[in-house]
């Protein structure tokens, strides 16, 4: 069932939008060579304590999971897709990471996602990681009043293949509000004119992720979350809470 937010509801989860977009910018700036991983995770802690706001992502087990994320960032580095779990590897010149994020401030959720280089970038993660960015503004823009799912998910999947890269199978975004994952589910590959109607006040976490070697295929590693693409090949990941509106796409995750 999907739950329509009113306006009041949506400014509610800005606010917890601007936690997440604080952060995922404090975990970033401590991503330096030779920092550990969960280095990143300890300035999210502080930014969310330090607003009044709790992390959906810690403690949180889906049926799937052999135990609970233990953090409240994800941390996903090169061949890592998503899920990763921040521990005490150190992070090397070259790196692409992935952080993903979310805070529950006063009842309300919100969930971000940003890929970047640690130290010297490589032109292809450059690439990649452009690419993941216009694939998420291509679904945001889609996000209007009277399209369906099906054109969101079009949009994105069009960006990604066009670029010549992998779409991971079974994963994609979804709707958001009290909870942290909400209907309805939304693709990141799909038939443009299919599926729900989008309306306002629907709000919906919008994140491509994308394959660098053009396969889609992946796996779960030996920790039972962090998923790897199956070919060795580099992810990235793009995230922005969006809210629907008669005057367009909010993004509710924005700095």
């Amino acid at each position: 069932m999907v739950e329509i937010k009113t306006d009041e509801n949506m400014a509610a989860m800005r606010e917890a939008g601007r936690v997440v977009a604080r952060a995922l910018a404090a975990a970033r700036e401590r991503a330096v060579p030779g920092a550990p991983v969960a280095e990143l995770d300890r300035a999210a802690r502080e930014v969310l304590t330090g607003a009044g706001a709790d992390s959906p992502f810690l403690g949180y087990r889906p049926d799937w999971a052999p135990t609970p994320f233990p953090a409240v960032v994800c941390v996903s580095v090169n061949d890592a897709i998503v899920h990763g779990i921040p521990d005490g590897t150190r992070l090397a010149d070259g790196d692409l990471v992935s952080l993903d994020c979310g805070a529950l401030l006063r009842g309300w959720a919100g969930d971000a996602a940003v890929s970047f280089t640690v130290g010297r970038a490589r032109p292809e993660d450059t690439r990649l990681i452009g690419a993941a960015e216009e694939a998420l503004a291509a679904g945001i823009a889609a996000a209007v009043v009277g399209n369906r799912i099906g054109d969101i998910a079009h949009a994105i999947g069009t960006v990604c293949r066009k670029a010549g890269y992998g779409v991971p199978d079974g994963f994609g975004g979804h709707g958001i509000g009290r909870a942290m994952h909400e209907d309805p589910g939304v693709p990141n590959e799909g038939r443009p004119g299919r599926g729900m109607r989008v309306r306002h006040g629907m709000v919906l976490a919008i994140e491509p992720m994308l394959i660098a070697g053009g396969g889609d295929a992946h796996y779960t590693a030996r920790d039972g979350w962090t998923i790897r693409t199956l070919d060795g090949s580099r992810a990235a990941h793009a995230e922005h809470t969006v809210a629907v509106t008669e005057a367009g796409p909010r993004v509710l995750t924005a700095p």
